[in-house]
């Protein structure tokens, strides 16, 4: 499901035989009718989590509540350093010499839920947003699949803001 119809995971899941759904937020009146669509949509398809990449639109609280600790999303920095859409470009403003990468499950504040993994990357001196986004996204592609697949596979509980892996 996206919310762009452009989107190549729409291809990509068509490709393999899986059915792909487009929302568009442009439809709907305002976020709550958008998520809600949304929503109905991860339920009918008999989903019960969601894993979020490329989404950028804050979920709403009634998205959150059908879904409780069953969101996954991933963050270009170790949060909480740096929440929202400009991570990278915060990280090389601020100075710091290490970001990173953060897989966590979606709460009703924005990058902010209980954390399931991060891995650090260094910000070289010469870094600007294009070159370390793009060493960040190597360490996210190595880290997102294998925190989907425990996700998947029910390997993953939140204990407060604790995640448990098993």
């Amino acid at each position: 499901m996206s919310d762009r119809p452009e989107a190549k995971a729409l291809d990509r899941a068509t490709d393999a035989g899986i059915a792909a759904h487009v929302v568009e937020f442009g439809s709907f009146g305002d976020r709550d009718a958008f998520c809600d669509a949304v929503a109905d949509v991860v339920e009918r398809s008999g989903a019960t989590g969601v894993v979020l990449a490329g989404f950028m639109r804050v979920l709403s609280a009634s998205f959150i509540d059908r879904f409780p600790n069953r969101i996954l999303n991933i963050h270009p920095s170790l949060l909480p350093a740096f929440p929202g859409s400009r991570a990278v470009e915060a990280a090389i403003e601020h100075g710091v010499t290490v970001t990173g990468v953060t897989v966590h499950f979606v709460d009703e504040q924005v990058d902010h839920g209980p954390i399931v993994a991060q891995v650090p990357v260094e910000v070289l001196a010469d870094d600007d947003p294009g070159t370390l986004h793009a060493r960040i996204q190597t360490k996210e592609h190595e880290v997102y699949p294998l925190m989907v697949q425990a996700f998947i596979e029910g390997r993953l509980s939140v204990e407060g803001r604790r995640v448990i892996s098993r």
